[in-house]
């Protein structure tokens, strides 16, 4: 059996915060979105004292490389469209099998 896994680094702004409870309430829906939604794991990942910068990390595991793929793109859309935050970068690293 192979498993085939990636990890994504999402930096986001969130021009709106002025406080870093602002900030994890505008990052919460989106967190809380990917793990409902994808059943990925999630985390605020670094940036956690600036108020207007926020970076989540998602790890994905799966025996197909192309169904993770589908589910990746999905993920991305689902952050670059939501709706109190910016999407300013993606980072991507695949596990090889």
């Amino acid at each position: 059996m192979t498993v085939h896994a990636v990890a994504v680094r999402f930096d986001l702004h969130v021009p709106a915060s002025r406080s870093l409870k602002a900030k994890r309430a505008a990052i919460r829906p989106v967190v809380d979105g990917l793990r409902h939604r994808f059943k990925v794991s999630v985390a605020e990942v670094d940036y956690q004292e600036q108020w207007q910068r926020a970076s989540i990390g998602v790890a994905l595991v799966d025996g197909s490389a192309s169904h993770l793929q589908e589910v990746m793109a999905s993920v991305e859309r689902f952050v670059a469209a939501a709706p109190d935050v910016d999407l300013l970068d993606i980072e991507t690293a695949w596990l090889e099998p």
